[in-house]
């Protein structure tokens, strides 16, 4: 066997070519003795060449799953125009997983029982684990990734971790760059849209799974009077023009950036927080319309109070976040990272990108740019969300 498979294998290319992209990772990771893997790709990829490239690489031998991204995270850190992968060795890991086809008509019922059959099929393949390690505990854990414009996180992690019972979840919605038009799910070797896939990882390495935001809610409040919940869709803030009572209320808290216009680092820096489950909870802005209407990345309807969130140091956030894993998992072997594509943005425009991704190096983070994450059964916003998996 391939010294390289005992390990969990992280690998990404730049090539354009999605197969010289695979011949790359091929140099890092040797797929013959795999359990599953996670690819994170740039928006920008020809999803049907690269899926026949990621197929011919896994030659279909186990499952692999992943999603297109609004960046990714890789060995550098902060990446782009990039394929990210991580892929984790048989000899002590298990996955399997499942998709979820045609969004709009979500059967709940009978995602509950597809995922409790797949709960089923992850403890009985996992078996083989405990007896080789001696009869050590079998953790689990579930990754979710999803179509990012669906606007179906909510139901679906609800869904989702109710039918996986104690095993906890954690997963991030697919993005395209920031042109909100189609994102693309890989699962069963092809791209779907408006799609979702689960995979429970198992293994006797400890497990972790976290969130972080790095806001804490502020003074200011502000009321949604005007909605259009099922488009997530605002169209009035304290009976005022959404965007325009926005930037009012935004300017009177926030310095350093263009209070003029509505735009993502704006967005980015003063997030509406919405207070749920005695705990505050970003509600991210995603787009601004010519209509003075504001598009949301979740749920939002009518009658819900918003605080305007400020943020904290973003570097004492993480450097915290690593320290609160390490005393979790001992050692950390990486994280797979799910990362609000705003917290990048903000992260950038404050010139704190490269602090951020010497952060990431060093504990081994990879993952990507997310329009949403979710986390247990919420889906939330600019949040650092993950799973990190001990040595």
């Amino acid at each position: 066997m391939d010294i390289r498979t005992c390990e969990v294998g992280v690998a990404s290319s730049h090539a354009s070519d999605p197969f010289e992209a695979f011949a790359q990772i091929s140099r890092s990771i040797a797929p013959e003795h795999l359990a599953g893997a996670v690819m994170f790709c740039s928006h920008r990829y020809d999803r049907e060449m690269l899926a026949r490239a990621a197929r011919g690489w896994s030659m279909e031998r186990f499952p692999m799953i992943g999603c297109t991204s609004s960046g990714e995270l890789t060995e550098a850190g902060y990446d782009e125009d990039s394929i990210s992968l991580i892929a984790f060795p048989a000899d002590s890991f298990h996955m399997v997983s499942h998709r979820f086809d045609d969004l709009a008509h979500f059967d709940a019922g009978a995602a509950r029982a597809a995922v409790r059959d797949l709960v089923a099929r992850a403890e009985v393949g996992s078996e083989r684990l405990s007896i080789q390690s001696l009869g050590r505990k079998v953790n689990h854990a579930a990754l979710f990734l999803v179509d990012g414009l669906s606007h179906s996180e909510e139901l679906l992690a609800m869904t989702v971790q109710d039918a996986l019972g104690e095993i906890p979840l954690v997963g991030g919605s697919s993005g395209d760059g920031l042109m909100f038009k189609e994102t693309g799910i890989y699962s069963d070797g092809m791209f779907h849209a408006a799609g979702a896939v689960v995979a429970i990882v198992s293994t006797t390495r400890p497990l972790h799974v976290f969130r972080r935001q790095h806001y804490k809610p502020g003074a200011v409040k502000m009321v949604v009077t005007g909605a259009d919940a099922g488009a997530r869709r605002v169209t009035e803030i304290n009976a005022e023009p959404a965007a325009e009572e926005y930037l009012r209320l935004a300017s009177t808290v926030y310095g350093g950036i263009d209070m003029r216009k509505p735009d993502m680092a704006l967005f980015a820096a003063c997030p509406p927080m919405v207070r749920a489950g005695g705990d505050y909870h970003v509600r991210a802005v995603q787009t601004a319309h010519a209509d003075g209407s504001l598009t949301f990345y979740c749920a939002i309807d009518e009658g819900i109070v918003l605080t305007l969130g400020e943020p904290v140091d973003q570097l004492e956030s993480l450097n915290a976040t690593m320290a609160e894993i390490r005393e979790a998992v001992g050692e950390i072997d990486h994280i797979i990272a799910f990362d609000c594509v705003l917290n990048r943005i903000n992260a950038e425009r404050r010139q704190l990108g490269r602090p951020i991704s010497e952060i990431y190096r060093r504990n081994g983070v990879v993952g990507f740019n997310t329009y949403g994450e979710q986390f247990h059964a919420l889906h939330v916003n600019q949040t650092f969300s993950g799973l990190a998996i001990g040595r």
